[in-house]
C-alpha cells in the first residue's frame, strides 16, 4: 500500500460531472489499496469570477491596498471545490473528509497573494489516512503567523501538492491536468511537438521557469528539493482505465539522466509572453548601483529575470533586467520616482512588448555550439535578439513579443524535436 497525492487542475474539476468522474478515479485508487491525498484547484475561471468582482469595487491598483481580503476572497474557490469533491467521493461510498489550508496547517509567509510555504503540520492528515478517509486539501493557500488566509500565487495548488507530497514522503504526486505531458514545446504553437516519456527534474526547472506552463515553478523546485517522484498525466482519460496502465502514462519527472536523456542535446523549447523590460540609462557605473536598483524592485515583492549592466563609457553605463509583465507599470513607476532622483541617472524606460523564448536539454552540457546555432537561426529568419542568458543546461533570448511564434518553430525545427528520439 503506497501513499499517493492527485492533485488536480481547474479544468479537471470545471463541472459537477468532470468533479465525478474525479471522485470516480480517486476512489478506484483507493480501492487498489493506496492511502489518497487529493489537492483540487478552483473551478475553472472561479478564481478570474472573484477577482473580477473585487476589481469592480477596487481601483485599478487594488492588489498591493486590498492583498488581505483578495486571499480571503480567492481562497474560497478552492474551499469549494475541495468540499465537491469531498460530498462526490462519499457519494461513491468512500470516507472522504476535505480540509481548508488553515486547518491541516500550512504555514505561510504574509506575502499576500504570493506568499510562500513555510511548513506542513501532517498529524490531521496522516490521522485520517490510517482511519482509512481519502483526504481532501485545498491548493493555493495557507495561512500566516497571524491566522491571516494566504494564497500562493497563480499555479500555487501545483506548490501546496509537492509540497503537502514532501511533508507526507508519499510515494508519488500525480499532477493530473488538461494536457497528456510534457512537450517538446507548446503543441498549439507547434503542431509537430512531442509528449516526452521521461524529462529530468534540471530540465522542467528550466522549462518551467523559461515559460513552461504544465508546471508551476515553485512546485518543480518543491519536488527536486524533498525528492517527490512527480508524474504529469491528463485527467480527460477514462476514469476506469487500468491502474496500472494510467501509473505509468503521461510523462516522468525523473531524478536519474538515463541513457536514453543523453541522447537529446536539447528536449524542448519553452516561452513566455508575459515578459516586460526596463532599463535604466546613464547610470554611474559606481560600486552598489545594481543593489540600488534592484534592492528597491526586491522590497516591493517584484521577481526580476534576465539582468544585463552595459560596459561602462565616460562613467555611464546602462542597466537593463525583464520582469513579469504584471509588475511592469509598478516597477517603472517606482523607479522613475524613487531611484532615478537618488542615482542621477539620465532615464528610466520600459518595454512591455516583448517575450523570452529558451532551449533547454542536459545534453547541452557535453555538446558544443548549441548557442551559436540558436543564434543562426534566428538570425536567418531575420529576429533580433535584444539579452541572452544562459545556464548550464539553457539559453535564453529575449525578442520583440511579434517574433515568438516564429521563433519557437524554427527552433523547434533546426533542433529536431519533431522527430522521434532513436
Amino acid at each position: 500500500m503506497a501513499l499517493i497525492v492527485h492533485k488536480y487542475g481547474g479544468t479537471s474539476m470545471g463541472s459537477t460531472e468532470r468533479i465525478r468522474n474525479v471522485a470516480k478515479r480517486v476512489a478506484k485508487w483507493a480501492r487498489a489499496g493506496h492511502q489518497m491525498v487529493v489537492v483540487p484547484s478552483a473551478m475553472s475561471g472561479e478564481t478570474n469570477r472573484l477577482l473580477g468582482l473585487a476589481k469592480e469595487l477596487a481601483p485599478a491598483k487594488f492588489t498591493e491596498a486590498y492583498g488581505r481580503e483578495l486571499d480571503a476572497l480567492a481562497a474560497t474557490g478552492e474551499q469549494a471545490s475541495s468540499a465537491l469533491l469531498a460530498i462526490a467521493l462519499q457519494a461513491e461510498g468512500m470516507q472522504a473528509v476535505s480540509y481548508a489550508g488553515w486547518q491541516v496547517t500550512i504555514k505561510t509567509n504574509s506575502a499576500y497573494t504570493k506568499a510562500r510555504i513555510e511548513s506542513i503540520d501532517d498529524e490531521r492528515v496522516r490521522a485520517d489516512l490510517d482511519a482509512g478517509k481519502i483526504v481532501v486539501v485545498t491548493g493555493f493557500q495557507g495561512m500566516d503567523e497571524g491566522g491571516n488566509v494566504t494564497t500562493l500565487g497563480r499555479g500555487g495548488s501545483d506548490t501546496s501538492a509537492v509540497a503537502i507530497a514532501a511533508a507526507l514522503k508519499a510515494h508519488e504526486c500525480l499532477i493530473y491536468t488538461d494536457v497528456d505531458g510534457v512537450y517538446t514545446t507548446d503543441p498549439r504553437v507547434v503542431p509537430e511537438a512531442r509528449r516526452l516519456q521521461t524529462v529530468s527534474f534540471e530540465e522542467m526547472l528550466e522549462m518551467a521557469s523559461m515559460g513552461s506552463k504544465v508546471l508551476q515553478i515553485r512546485s518543480v523546485e518543491f519536488a527536486g528539493k524533498y525528492k517527490v517522484p512527480l508524474r504529469v498525466l491528463s485527467s480527460f482519460t477514462d476514469w476506469d482505465m487500468d491502474i496500472g496502465v494510467e501509473a505509468k502514462s503521461g510523462t516522468l519527472i525523473s531524478f536519474e539522466e538515463d541513457e536514453n536523456m543523453e541522447q537529446a542535446i536539447v528536449s524542448g523549447i519553452a516561452f513566455n509572453r508575459d515578459e516586460a523590460k526596463i532599463s535604466v540609462l546613464g547610470v554611474p557605473d559606481t560600486p552598489g548601483i545594481a543593489y540600488q536598483i534592484l534592492g528597491a524592485v526586491a522590497d516591493a515583492n517584484i521577481e526580476v529575470d534576465v539582468i544585463i549592466q552595459n560596459i561602462s563609457k565616460d562613467g555611464k553605463t546602462d542597466f537593463s533586467f525583464t520582469l513579469h509583465r504584471n509588475d511592469y507599470a509598478k516597477a517603472l513607476d517606482l523607479l522613475k520616482a524613487k531611484v532615478l532622483p537618488s542615482l542621477g541617472a539620465q532615464e528610466v524606460i520600459g518595454d512591455a512588448k516583448i517575450c523570452k523564448v529558451s532551449i533547454v536539454g542536459i545534453g547541452m552540457r557535453s555538446h558544443v555550439g548549441i548557442a551559436s546555432k540558436m543564434f543562426r537561426v534566428l538570425s536567418e529568419e531575420g529576429i533580433n535578439i535584444q539579452m541572452i542568458s544562459t545556464s548550464e543546461i539553457k539559453t535564453s533570448v529575449v525578442i520583440a513579443e511579434k517574433y515568438m511564434e516564429l521563433a519557437v518553430r524554427s527552433l523547434h525545427k533546426a533542433f529536431d524535436l519533431d522527430q522521434p528520439i532513436a
